[in-house]
């Protein structure tokens, strides 16, 4: 089977890539060739922006795959060059969405594909249902062979994947525990979460490669490993030797001060997410998330403490949450002597 990922070297796409070249898939990825990454001898490389339509085309050159899929398309602008580049030149092309797509709140557990696509609070999950939406009518109106793959929250050993943590420099999470500093968790922390490890979902990703029954279908695919935001952050702290100071802080305080956090929030993280994972694993027969998030995060500690230089600490962060959790905490003692 000929399989090209645009991108492919990605915090996700990584451990994909890795799955099938192990499968014996002839894989090349389409990439800009910026970031660092250790790509499997077997596994060719097209190096080209994809963003820059002539280049990559002129790259791609008249090839044809089984399978495409863009690892890196956000917008409908990019899925109209995409019709364009492989309109007639694929079998199967994918396209990863997200499940923070899926309507907030929602309004029915547990989440399944058919649940519907709306969130009003996040302009990232719009773009990625617009992309949906415009896919689907190519398939309705031409055959463009389109699977759609929503991905919940997801790491590898290089991500920390707390609800407020720096995106940048994950590590400034397990600094503020071990320094003993709060750490902000939304709400009350008792809403449930599932956060899936990027060697599982590759399990079901590249078991949908090529699947000509899944062409004009959805999935999601995360763990059924469901835990509250509280549990997850103590599961941290327990992997590194410390009791987390968690600090309790209300979404709609947090998006008050830090207005960049409303649709991670609101759009995404503040409430439950329940996923239901018949449907992939009915399409992908045995497919079943393995590695729990403790065992993940020891992976991800690890691959921190190997090098120091991974260890960095986002200072801005640090200093906008030491200001919330003052502002919060005064807040709450102002509050608490009016009623007294």
């Amino acid at each position: 089977m000929k399989v090209l990922f645009v991108g492919g070297t990605g915090v996700i796409s990584t451990a994909c890539t890795r799955s099938a070249a192990e499968r014996g898939i002839d894989l090349t990825l389409l990439r800009r060739g910026k970031r660092e990454a250790q790509i499997p001898s077997s596994v060719k490389t097209i190096t080209a922006d994809i963003h820059d339509r002539s280049a990559s085309a002129g790259a791609l050159g008249g090839a044809s795959w089984d399978v495409v899929v863009d690892w890196i398309a956000y917008t409908p602008a990019d899925i109209e060059r995409d019709l364009e580049l492989f309109r007639g030149r694929t079998r199967q092309y994918i396209f990863i969405s997200s499940a923070s797509a899926y309507q907030k709140p929602v309004a029915h557990y547990p989440i399944t594909e058919s649940t519907p696509l709306s969130n009003p609070y996040w302009q990232y999950s719009r773009d990625k249902i617009a992309c949906e939406e415009r896919l689907m009518r190519a398939y309705r109106e031409e055959g463009f062979p389109v699977t759609i793959v929503r991905p919940s929250l997801t790491f590898d050993e290089t991500w920390i994947p707390l609800v407020i943590n720096s995106s940048g420099k994950p590590y400034t999470i397990v600094d503020r525990m071990l320094r003993g500093q709060g750490v902000i968790v939304p709400g009350d922390g008792s809403s449930l979460w599932v956060i899936t490890h990027s060697s599982d979902f590759a399990k079901g990703l590249v078991g949908l490669l090529g699947h000509p029954e899944a062409v004009g279908q959805a999935f999601h695919i995360t763990t059924d490993e469901m835990m509250s935001w509280d549990q997850l952050y103590q599961i941290v702290g327990a992997a590194v030797g410390v009791e987390p100071k968690i600090v309790h802080i209300p979404s709609d305080f947090i998006i008050a001060c830090l207005p960049e956090q409303r649709g991670r929030l609101l759009g995404d993280k503040a409430v439950s997410v329940v996923f239901d994972n018949s449907k992939i694993k009915h399409f992908v027969p045995g497919y079943r998330a393995t590695t729990t998030f403790a065992e993940g995060i020891r992976e991800s500690l690890a691959w921190f403490a190997a090098d120091l230089a991974r260890r960095q600490v986002d200072s801005a962060a640090n200093a906008a949450w030491d200001k919330l959790i003052t502002a919060y905490e005064k807040g709450m003692s102002d509050a608490v002597r009016m009623f007294r």
